[in-house]
């Protein structure tokens, strides 16, 4: 065989398995991007279809709603509004002279678009230094305790979705303020947010002793 047709084939054959090497990286390194990112679930409009496809949300929200006291509809009523369950969710770009993608308005992000102020705020008084905002468990976490202080602090019931979501958008010093009132699509989220609540709260009814029983294992598996 030519000295030169060898090396051509030597050569080849390197290219293909580099080829397949970089197939196989680059579908390993997908595949652990896929697993960390939770897919919204299919119906966001029936808690109990959110919980039969998640099961761990439900005892993570039922573990928010008995250490502060913020029903588990009302949570999740509020997640929905903010990101609809997505868990890696940011606030579109802005754009610079109207077509350029620019920065965005605030740091929100994950579940409960909690901005890097208000995260740090909450793994401080919680002393949970691993929260991450798109964990669902630490998300309607976030949520309860954020429920929680706007019930001490302004004496808002924790079951009053319309209230409590005024408070978490605009702030606890915003709502004193009653910021609120000068944002008409604000007013109207914070009826969906109650109305929906609700809806959940009555679905719940008859489906929460369909959820499968919480376990450790069966937490570590979902």
């Amino acid at each position: 065989m030519p000295k030169m047709l060898k090396n051509s084939k030597k050569n080849g054959l390197k290219i293909c398995r580099l080829a397949i090497s970089l197939l196989i990286t680059g579908t390993a390194v997908l595949t652990l991007s896929s697993c960390g990112t939770t897919k919204p679930p299919q119906n966001t409009n029936n808690i109990c279809s959110i919980f039969k496809q998640y099961p761990k949300w439900y005892w993570e929200a039922q573990s928010s709603y008995h250490r502060y006291g913020v029903p588990t509809p009302v949570s999740l009523a509020i997640i929905r509004e903010e990101s609809y369950f997505v868990s890696d969710a940011k606030p579109p770009r802005d754009n610079l002279l109207g077509f350029i993608p620019w920065t965005r308005p605030t740091t929100a992000y994950g579940f409960s678009q909690a901005t890097d102020g208000a995260w740090s705020d909450y793994k401080k008084a919680t002393k949970n230094d691993n929260a991450d905002r798109d964990q669902f468990g630490d998300a309607v976490d976030f949520v309860g305790w954020y429920g929680n202080m706007a019930h001490n602090k302004l004496g808002i019931s924790k079951s009053n979705g319309y209230a409590l979501y005024l408070a978490y958008h605009e702030g606890i010093g915003g709502y004193q303020n009653k910021t609120y009132n000068s944002k008409p699509w604000l007013l109207n989220k914070a009826q969906e947010v109650q109305k929906l609540s609700q809806k959940y709260q009555q679905q719940l009814k008859y489906c929460s002793m369909d959820i499968p029983r919480a376990s450790m294992w069966n937490l570590w598996l979902m």
